[in-house]
């Protein structure tokens, strides 16, 4: 799976989110359907999320572009491997990045920070995000590669 091919065949149909992305971990690329997290500075809810099932969806955390806090370390993105998740696409931050580096996932951030986030369990799921100029609704697809992150309401491959 490449965007850049999928932008050639399906130009209409996807949406590109405009945000500089950091890629990290062993993977390059990921796609799937879209399941969602909107918090702020607080990743307790984002972790029960991630606790669940993830059947090849690829989770999408709207943080409000904060790179003050990390939403994500290397227990987290532990639990995206083993319980079955695509991939994740921040827009915000992670920490234990060079831990994330050795892992069997892909995760998709704006920056890192060595700060944690709080643990309040303030957001919500499941609601439809906007960030990088692209509307994220749970249930439509996302693909993400290095050449960056499309949305799309239909499966294309």
């Amino acid at each position: 799976m490449k965007t850049a091919d999928l932008v050639d065949r399906y130009d209409a149909l996807v949406h590109f989110c405009d945000l500089p992305f950091r890629r990290f971990g062993r993977l390059t690329a990921f796609w799937g359907p879209i399941a969602t997290v909107k918090c702020f500075e607080d990743n307790a809810l984002l972790r029960a999320y991630l606790q669940e099932e993830g059947s090849g969806r690829v989770m999408v955390v709207d943080g409000g572009g904060s790179t003050q806090k990390a939403l994500l370390g290397d227990q987290m993105a532990l639990l995206l491997r083993s319980r079955g998740w695509a991939g994740i696409i921040i827009n915000g931050a992670i920490r234990d990045s060079a831990e994330i580096e050795q892992l069997e996932v892909c995760v998709a951030s704006l920056s890192t920070t060595p700060k944690k986030s709080r643990k309040n369990g303030s957001g919500q799921r499941d609601v439809a995000v906007f960030f990088g100029g692209v509307e994220f609704v749970p249930g439509h697809y996302v693909y993400c590669d290095a050449d960056g992150v499309l949305t799309s309401a239909a499966q294309l491959i």
